[in-house]
Protein backbone atom coordinates (compact mmCIF):
# COMPACT_ATOMS: atom_id res chain seq x y z
CA UNK A 1 0.00 0.00 0.00
CA UNK A 2 1.08 3.49 -0.51
CA UNK A 3 1.05 5.35 3.04
CA UNK A 4 0.51 9.30 2.69
CA UNK A 5 1.12 11.32 6.05
CA UNK A 6 0.08 14.84 7.33
CA UNK A 7 0.18 16.15 10.87
CA UNK A 8 -3.17 17.40 10.16
CA UNK A 9 -5.53 17.66 7.25
CA UNK A 10 -3.59 19.41 4.48
CA UNK A 11 -1.75 16.63 3.17
CA UNK A 12 -5.59 15.59 1.55
CA UNK A 13 -4.82 17.97 -1.08
CA UNK A 14 -2.22 16.28 -2.18
CA UNK A 15 -3.54 12.37 -1.44
CA UNK A 16 -6.89 13.90 -3.91
CA UNK A 17 -4.22 14.87 -7.02
CA UNK A 18 -2.42 11.20 -6.25
CA UNK A 19 -5.59 9.31 -6.27
CA UNK A 20 -6.98 11.49 -9.20
CA UNK A 21 -3.98 10.14 -11.02
CA UNK A 22 -3.19 6.84 -9.72
CA UNK A 23 -6.24 5.72 -8.82
CA UNK A 24 -5.85 1.74 -9.04
CA UNK A 25 -4.04 1.45 -6.18
CA UNK A 26 -4.43 0.91 -2.28
CA UNK A 27 -4.07 3.69 0.44
CA UNK A 28 -3.96 4.34 3.84
CA UNK A 29 -4.28 8.36 4.58
CA UNK A 30 -2.80 8.99 8.13
CA UNK A 31 -3.34 12.70 10.09
CA UNK A 32 -1.85 13.39 13.40
CA UNK A 33 -4.66 15.36 13.99
CA UNK A 34 -4.24 15.25 18.07
CA UNK A 35 -0.53 16.57 17.66
CA UNK A 36 -1.31 19.12 14.97
CA UNK A 37 -0.25 21.51 14.07
CA UNK A 38 3.81 20.97 13.38
CA UNK A 39 4.68 24.49 12.04
CA UNK A 40 5.38 25.38 15.42
CA UNK A 41 7.39 22.68 17.02
CA UNK A 42 10.81 21.86 17.21
CA UNK A 43 12.95 19.93 15.08
CA UNK A 44 13.30 17.08 17.05
CA UNK A 45 9.84 17.04 18.41
CA UNK A 46 8.71 16.85 14.41
CA UNK A 47 11.41 13.77 13.53
CA UNK A 48 9.84 11.78 16.42
CA UNK A 49 6.31 12.62 15.98
CA UNK A 50 7.11 12.09 11.93
CA UNK A 51 8.67 8.41 12.66
CA UNK A 52 6.05 7.65 15.15
CA UNK A 53 3.84 7.78 11.70
CA UNK A 54 6.36 6.22 9.05
CA UNK A 55 7.08 3.37 11.41
CA UNK A 56 3.01 3.04 11.99
CA UNK A 57 2.42 3.26 8.32
CA UNK A 58 4.82 0.27 7.74
CA UNK A 59 3.16 -2.00 10.51
CA UNK A 60 -0.40 -1.61 8.35
CA UNK A 61 1.68 -2.53 5.56
CA UNK A 62 2.81 0.35 3.59
CA UNK A 63 5.77 -0.29 1.53
CA UNK A 64 6.20 3.62 0.34
CA UNK A 65 4.98 6.45 2.13
CA UNK A 66 4.38 9.92 1.57
CA UNK A 67 5.46 12.96 3.43
CA UNK A 68 2.71 15.12 2.35
CA UNK A 69 3.20 17.40 4.93
CA UNK A 70 5.83 20.36 4.13
CA UNK A 71 7.28 20.90 7.96
CA UNK A 72 7.75 16.93 7.78
CA UNK A 73 9.60 16.74 4.97
CA UNK A 74 11.92 19.92 5.65
CA UNK A 75 12.68 18.55 9.32
CA UNK A 76 12.60 15.00 9.46
CA UNK A 77 12.67 13.96 5.62
CA UNK A 78 16.40 13.22 5.42
CA UNK A 79 17.19 11.74 9.13
CA UNK A 80 14.39 9.33 8.38
CA UNK A 81 15.66 8.34 5.18
CA UNK A 82 19.48 8.21 6.08
CA UNK A 83 19.08 7.12 9.27
CA UNK A 84 15.72 4.79 10.17
CA UNK A 85 14.46 2.78 7.73
CA UNK A 86 16.00 0.00 5.11
CA UNK A 87 15.18 1.18 1.69
CA UNK A 88 15.01 -2.52 0.37
CA UNK A 89 11.55 -2.52 3.05
CA UNK A 90 10.48 0.60 2.76
CA UNK A 91 10.72 3.95 0.97
CA UNK A 92 9.77 7.52 1.92
CA UNK A 93 9.02 10.64 0.06
CA UNK A 94 8.27 14.08 0.43
CA UNK A 95 6.52 17.06 -1.12
CA UNK A 96 9.20 20.05 -1.11
CA UNK A 97 12.00 18.66 -3.88
CA UNK A 98 9.24 17.70 -6.39
CA UNK A 99 7.84 20.57 -6.03
CA UNK A 100 11.48 22.28 -6.36
CA UNK A 101 12.50 20.33 -9.48
CA UNK A 102 9.63 22.61 -11.30
CA UNK A 103 9.28 25.76 -9.75
CA UNK A 104 12.30 27.07 -11.46
CA UNK A 105 10.70 26.60 -14.81
CA UNK A 106 7.88 28.46 -14.48
CA UNK A 107 9.39 31.56 -13.75
CA UNK A 108 10.21 34.75 -16.27
CA UNK A 109 11.68 36.96 -13.64
CA UNK A 110 13.50 34.36 -11.58
CA UNK A 111 12.24 36.01 -8.53
CA UNK A 112 10.04 33.66 -6.44
CA UNK A 113 8.02 33.84 -3.66
CA UNK A 114 7.38 31.10 -1.13
CA UNK A 115 4.37 30.70 1.40
CA UNK A 116 5.12 28.29 4.15
CA UNK A 117 4.21 27.32 7.88
CA UNK A 118 6.80 29.41 10.39
CA UNK A 119 8.61 25.40 10.60
CA UNK A 120 9.17 24.95 7.09
CA UNK A 121 10.46 29.05 6.67
CA UNK A 122 13.52 28.70 8.93
CA UNK A 123 13.99 25.33 7.76
CA UNK A 124 15.17 27.21 5.00
CA UNK A 125 14.59 24.19 2.57
CA UNK A 126 12.88 25.43 -0.13
CA UNK A 127 15.51 28.01 -0.59
CA UNK A 128 18.15 25.35 -0.51
CA UNK A 129 16.58 22.96 -2.98
CA UNK A 130 15.35 25.69 -5.68
CA UNK A 131 18.73 26.89 -5.47
CA UNK A 132 20.39 23.53 -6.35
CA UNK A 133 18.06 23.28 -9.56
CA UNK A 134 19.22 27.68 -10.36
CA UNK A 135 21.50 29.14 -8.40
CA UNK A 136 20.23 32.42 -10.17
CA UNK A 137 16.99 32.95 -8.49
CA UNK A 138 15.82 34.87 -5.81
CA UNK A 139 13.75 33.21 -3.21
CA UNK A 140 11.38 35.15 -0.78
CA UNK A 141 9.71 33.44 2.01
CA UNK A 142 6.85 34.51 3.99
CA UNK A 143 5.84 33.06 7.43
CA UNK A 144 2.24 32.91 7.30
CA UNK A 145 1.25 30.96 11.17
CA UNK A 146 -2.52 32.07 11.14
CA UNK A 147 -3.40 30.17 7.89
CA UNK A 148 -3.56 26.59 9.00
CA UNK A 149 -5.51 27.57 12.03
CA UNK A 150 -8.09 28.99 10.58
CA UNK A 151 -8.83 26.66 7.43
CA UNK A 152 -8.87 24.01 9.90
CA UNK A 153 -11.64 25.86 11.66
CA UNK A 154 -13.50 26.25 8.59
CA UNK A 155 -12.88 30.02 8.82
CA UNK A 156 -10.81 30.40 6.00
CA UNK A 157 -14.29 32.30 3.85
CA UNK A 158 -14.16 34.87 6.96
CA UNK A 159 -13.06 38.33 7.11
CA UNK A 160 -11.12 37.51 9.73
CA UNK A 161 -9.25 34.83 7.12
CA UNK A 162 -9.40 37.82 4.67
CA UNK A 163 -7.43 40.24 6.76
CA UNK A 164 -4.54 37.89 7.65
CA UNK A 165 -4.36 36.71 3.55
CA UNK A 166 -3.93 40.65 2.61
CA UNK A 167 -1.22 41.21 5.31
CA UNK A 168 0.91 38.11 4.16
CA UNK A 169 0.48 38.79 0.83
CA UNK A 170 1.41 42.27 1.24
CA UNK A 171 4.55 41.74 3.65
CA UNK A 172 5.72 39.47 1.02
CA UNK A 173 5.13 41.55 -2.46
CA UNK A 174 6.45 44.99 -0.74
CA UNK A 175 9.72 42.75 0.31
CA UNK A 176 10.25 41.55 -3.37
CA UNK A 177 8.13 43.20 -6.05
CA UNK A 178 9.34 41.08 -8.96
CA UNK A 179 7.68 38.27 -7.44
CA UNK A 180 5.70 36.28 -10.63
CA UNK A 181 5.62 32.96 -9.51
CA UNK A 182 4.49 32.22 -5.98
CA UNK A 183 4.38 28.70 -4.13
CA UNK A 184 2.09 27.37 -1.88
CA UNK A 185 4.51 25.96 0.32
CA UNK A 186 1.85 24.56 2.59
CA UNK A 187 -0.88 21.64 1.80
CA UNK A 188 -3.12 23.52 3.31
CA UNK A 189 -3.45 26.62 0.82
CA UNK A 190 -4.82 24.90 -2.12
CA UNK A 191 -8.31 25.82 -0.29
CA UNK A 192 -7.09 29.84 -0.35
CA UNK A 193 -5.87 29.87 -3.87
CA UNK A 194 -9.01 32.06 -4.82
CA UNK A 195 -8.14 34.17 -2.34
CA UNK A 196 -4.42 34.63 -2.55
CA UNK A 197 -4.88 35.56 -6.37
CA UNK A 198 -7.19 37.74 -5.93
CA UNK A 199 -5.31 39.88 -3.48
CA UNK A 200 -2.63 39.55 -6.11
CA UNK A 201 -5.08 41.27 -8.25
CA UNK A 202 -5.55 44.35 -5.74
CA UNK A 203 -1.70 44.61 -5.58
CA UNK A 204 -1.62 44.79 -9.70
CA UNK A 205 0.11 41.45 -9.95
CA UNK A 206 -2.36 39.47 -12.15
CA UNK A 207 0.10 37.99 -14.13
CA UNK A 208 2.04 36.46 -10.71
CA UNK A 209 1.36 32.36 -11.24
CA UNK A 210 0.41 30.51 -7.34
CA UNK A 211 1.83 27.14 -7.71
CA UNK A 212 0.00 24.05 -5.40
CA UNK A 213 1.68 21.06 -4.93
CA UNK A 214 -1.18 18.31 -5.27
CA UNK A 215 -0.54 17.77 -9.54
CA UNK A 216 3.36 18.07 -8.93
CA UNK A 217 3.66 15.40 -6.47
CA UNK A 218 1.23 13.18 -8.24
CA UNK A 219 3.04 13.79 -11.88
CA UNK A 220 6.46 13.16 -9.38
CA UNK A 221 5.41 10.02 -7.95
CA UNK A 222 3.84 8.71 -11.52
CA UNK A 223 7.37 8.96 -12.57
CA UNK A 224 9.01 7.37 -9.58
CA UNK A 225 7.41 4.02 -9.77
CA UNK A 226 8.06 4.21 -13.43
CA UNK A 227 11.90 4.46 -12.72
CA UNK A 228 11.48 1.75 -9.83
CA UNK A 229 9.38 -1.02 -11.07
CA UNK A 230 10.79 -3.48 -8.12
CA UNK A 231 8.77 -0.80 -5.74
CA UNK A 232 5.83 -0.56 -8.24
CA UNK A 233 5.14 -4.37 -7.93
CA UNK A 234 4.94 -4.64 -4.27
CA UNK A 235 1.92 -2.01 -4.23
CA UNK A 236 -1.29 -3.21 -3.75
CA UNK A 237 -4.07 -2.39 -6.54
CA UNK A 238 -7.80 -2.51 -5.43
CA UNK A 239 -8.13 1.29 -5.34
CA UNK A 240 -8.98 1.66 -1.79
CA UNK A 241 -8.41 4.11 0.61
CA UNK A 242 -8.54 4.27 4.40
CA UNK A 243 -8.47 7.15 6.34
CA UNK A 244 -6.95 7.35 10.07
CA UNK A 245 -6.40 9.93 12.31
CA UNK A 246 -5.28 10.17 16.31
CA UNK A 247 -7.98 12.64 16.66
CA UNK A 248 -11.95 12.79 16.77
CA UNK A 249 -13.03 10.31 13.87
CA UNK A 250 -16.12 11.87 13.19
CA UNK A 251 -14.17 15.47 13.18
CA UNK A 252 -11.56 14.23 10.96
CA UNK A 253 -14.68 13.39 8.56
CA UNK A 254 -16.08 16.72 8.56
CA UNK A 255 -13.10 18.54 7.87
CA UNK A 256 -11.73 15.46 5.42
CA UNK A 257 -14.92 16.38 3.51
CA UNK A 258 -14.06 20.05 3.33
CA UNK A 259 -10.59 19.32 1.64
CA UNK A 260 -11.51 16.88 -0.84
CA UNK A 261 -14.83 17.48 -1.92
CA UNK A 262 -16.72 14.45 -0.82
CA UNK A 263 -17.58 12.45 1.99
CA UNK A 264 -15.29 9.75 4.10
CA UNK A 265 -15.03 7.37 7.12
CA UNK A 266 -12.26 7.91 9.62
CA UNK A 267 -10.93 5.39 12.40
CA UNK A 268 -9.28 6.72 15.35
CA UNK A 269 -5.82 5.06 16.12
CA UNK A 270 -2.93 5.30 18.75
CA UNK A 271 0.51 4.68 18.01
Amino acid sequence: MIGVFDSGYGGLTILKQIRRQLPEYDYIYLGDNARAPYGTRSFDCIYHYTLDAVRYLHRQGCTLIILACNTASAKALRTIQQHDIDPEQLRVLGVIRPTAEVVPSLTRTKHIGVLATPGTVASESYRIELAKQDPALVVTQQPCPMWVPLIEAGEHTSDGAQYFIRKYIRQLISRDPLIDTLLLGCTHYPLIQSAINAELALLGKQDCRTIAQGGIVAQSLTDYLLRHPQIELRLQKGGECTYLTTDDPDRFAQAAAMFLGAPVQATHVDY
